[in-house]
Order: C-alpha cells, then structure tokens, then sequence
C-alpha cells in the first residue's frame, strides 16, 4: 500500500521525472559532499587547536627530561605557580579515559622532536581551571563555555610521568549547523535553477501538447510560437509546418470533393432525365428513386466529408428560434413534430450547419421512433442545449456510440425499406463537434430515444 501510494505521487511527465531525478541526485551529492567537508573542517580544526598545545608540551618535557634532578624540581616549581605542569609518579589520565587519536597525535610530537618516552596518554577536559582576570575578579561563564582544558602526559624513559595541563579554545559547536546551512543554501539555489530550467522546457512542450489536442481535423491546424532552447524550438517549427501541410491536404480534398459531387451530379441529372421516359411506369419510379437515393447519399458524403472545414461566420443566435424554423419545415410536410414552449437560449453558432444537424435529428427520430419528434432547446448547467427525443424502441445501451459512425445502420429497425444511408446521426455529431461541442444519444426512461445537441454557451448569453 505505501508503495503504491508512493508511486501515485510521482511526477507523470517526463519533465517532472527528470526534475525529480536531478533533484534527488544532487542531494545525494551534496550529502556525500557534507560528509567529507564537515570531516575534513573538524580534522584542520582539531589540528589548529591541539598541535600547538601539544607541541608546547612536548618542548616543555623536552627541558625537564634532559635536567638533573635538583634543576628539574626547581624549575617545575616555577612552572607549578601556573599550575600547568608536574612531574609525577602517575599519568593524570586514567588509561581507559585516554584518547587514542590525540594520544598517538602525542606520541608522533615526542618522536618527532627527539624526546624518549615509554607511554604516552591524553584526554580533553570541560573543566577549565579558574583564573583571575588583571582586576582580580574571577571569569564569566562565557569564557568557560569558549575553553575546554588539554590533560597530556608522558612516562619519561626513567619511569616518571610529566603531566600538563593546558587551556586550549573548544571546537567551534556551530560548525555542523554553519556547514548543513550553507550546503542547503547551495542545493536550494541549484534545485531552483533546475526547476526554472525544467519550466522553460515544460512551456513549450504543454503549448504543443495543447495545440495537438485541439486540432481536430476541423479548420485550420494551430500554430505555436517557437520558444525554448534550440532542439525545442525545432520541434515546434516543424510541428507547425506539418500542421501546415495537414491543412494544405485537407484543403486539396475538399476541392477534389466539390469536382467530384460537380462531376457526379450532371452524370444523376441525365439519368433522371432519361429516366422520365422508362416504361412502364412502376420501373421508371423505381429507377427515379434509385437516382434520387444515390443524389442523397453524395450529398450526405460529401457534407460529411466537408464537416468542420466549409463553414459561415458564426454568430449568437437563440436555438429555440433555430429548432422552430426547423420544426415549421416539417409542419408543412404534415409530419407529426411538436416544439415545446422555452425560454431563450443562446449561443455562437453557424446556423446553417447546425440546421441542418436538427433536421438529420427530426428526420432519424421519425423514421425510426415512432413516427413523432419533440423537440427543445434548454439550458444544462453552463451549456446549452438542442434536445430531439422520440416514443421508439430505443436503442441497446452498447450500440449508442456505434451507431454515430459513419454508413452504421441497426438492423433491427433500419433496412433498405426505410431509406437513409446511415450518415444522418454522423453528420449530426461532427456539426456538433465543428462548434467545439458533442452529440449525446440516450434512452428515455418513459421509452424512446433522446439526441442531445450540446454546445457551449458565451458567458452570460444563456437564459432560462
């Protein structure tokens, strides 16, 4: 469980990821970093603080080692009104309490200088003996808290331990807190300037992102301003030369379409021509129903085809009036089509296209839903709508996205018998879609199917 919720917060892209790997390694770096600085200043700081007190020591037990006995005691005496150093027949530092490294530190110092000893051992004190100031008073607790007290003793080569007791400063104790401070500062300053890095990257590669997503194939292809680095901005140009290209061929097919139909319908018109002549008559409407299915069916083609791309201006229009222009045309044929009472609901529409969405509605519904339409425009929250809902059978819930594509017919209710080409709910969803919308399909509780035209609404422009 830990994994996987561990997993669900890491970054999904690839900028993210890269951010987050870099991010990661150079705290690892400047972990080790840390490490061998902060061990490195405690080394030098320990040196400038123990090898003069221990070379002074060594010098010390150099002179006392070489005098006669009387001579060495005179001159202890002196040195013991400091209170400093003494000769005595046991070390001050218990063995168990000696400090391997500043003891060998020791042993090192009197090889160095000549000086014979048997053993040597050492230990660092936070006890600082009292000493007076010039005015006599004794020190503050700051000057105890800023000295710590060297024990160093050697057994000389005739048995005897010279012993010191020299008053040193203390390591610094902010020095770990000094180091972690300014190496978090670096890691800070770097982890920022990755992630401006990674931003800069980031903002050209969402606007391609975002331009991708928006082509639909409708219009023309989005262009991005080129920014970022060099290999970024590359992309960029050659994505909107493609996008260029994209548009060019789209362009190209909608002129090769309009030869086409061109060329197509004078071929249909000169057979429905000489179709009028065709005996006996029950063959001549045949063959006239035959070329007028094919006329309908190029027609649906090719305006399929040139969905999204061959559009008027568009512009705010009430789509209860639209719906009702188009419910009046199917009054007049005598078709059972009734338009219920709504308030106005507007939205920026070419009215020509989305004309002719409703009616492929109207004219599916009554073909294949009983044979009666209502029809509505209303509001769904911050959309509008254009709603065509039948008394059919309805259709299984797994066919509803089916059916939308293109020449697709249930069988169930669409044969030969009832005409159409299975273009009519296609066409329907790419009007639909040309207006940054979608064409929803669903069953009524009651019975029937509902088509739902749904569209964005201008701020403000929607009213119940």
């Amino acid at each position: 469980m830990i994994a996987l919720s561990a997993k669900r917060l890491l970054p999904k892209s690839l900028i993210g990821q890269i951010a987050l790997v870099m991010a990661l390694a150079l705290l690892v770096a400047q972990a080790i970093n840390f490490g061998l600085i902060f061990n490195e200043r405690q080394r030098a700081t320990r040196a400038q603080i123990e090898a003069p007190a221990v070379i002074r020591f060594v010098t010390f037990a150099q002179r006392v080692a070489a005098l006669p006995a009387e001579r060495r005691r005179t001159l202890l005496a002196a040195g013991s009104r400091r209170g400093r150093f003494s000769n005595d027949a046991q070390s001050v530092v218990e063995a168990a309490a000696s400090d391997s490294r500043l003891a060998e530190r020791l042993r090192e110092s009197a090889e160095s200088n000549g000086l014979v000893i048997r053993d040597a051992r050492a230990a660092a004190s936070d006890r600082v003996a009292p000493r007076r100031t010039r005015s006599g008073a004794p020190p503050g607790e700051r000057r105890g808290r800023r000295l710590q007290t060297l024990l160093l003793s050697v057994q000389l080569a005739d048995g005897s331990w010279f012993n010191g007791r020299l008053v040193v400063p203390r390591p610094d104790p902010w020095l770990g807190a000094r180091l972690a401070g300014s190496t978090l500062l670096l890691y800070f300053f770097l982890l920022a300037a990755m992630i401006l890095v990674a931003a800069r990257l980031a903002r050209p590669l969402r606007d391609l992102t975002a331009a991708a997503d928006r082509f639909q194939g409708r219009g023309e292809a989005p262009r991005v301003e080129p920014r970022g680095p060099a290999d970024l901005r590359r992309a960029i140009l050659a994505f909107n030369a493609m996008g260029a290209r994209v548009s060019a061929m789209l362009d190209e097919k909608d002129r090769m379409l309009g030869a086409i139909g061109h060329d197509l319908r004078t071929p249909l018109a000169s057979l429905r021509i000489r179709a009028e002549s065709v005996e006996p008559e029950a063959e001549r409407a045949r063959t006239i129903a035959t070329i007028e299915e094919m006329t309908a069916m190029l027609d649906d083609t090719l305006m399929l085809a040139r969905a999204g791309r061959v559009r008027g201006p568009a512009r705010a229009i009430d789509l209860s009036a639209l719906a009702d222009a188009v419910v009046e045309e199917f009054h007049a044929l005598g078709e059972d089509v009734e338009m219920e009472e709504s308030g106005r609901v507007t939205a920026s529409v070419e009215p020509n296209l989305l004309r002719r969405a409703v009616r492929n509605l109207i004219e599916n519904g009554l073909k294949y839903g009983g044979g009666s339409v209502r029809v509505s425009a209303r509001r769904i929250g911050e959309e509008a709508a254009i709603e065509v809902a039948d008394r059919g059978p309805g259709i299984p819930e797994s066919e509803l996205d089916y059916v939308q594509e293109p020449f697709v017919r249930l069988e169930s209710s669409r044969n030969r018998e009832t005409g159409g080409s299975g273009l009519g709910l296609t066409l329907a969803r790419s009007a639909a879609q040309a207006h940054d919308g979608r064409l929803v399909l669903e069953n009524r509780a009651e019975g029937g199917l509902v088509a739902r035209i749904v569209l964005p609404a201008p701020a403000g422009e929607v009213k119940d």
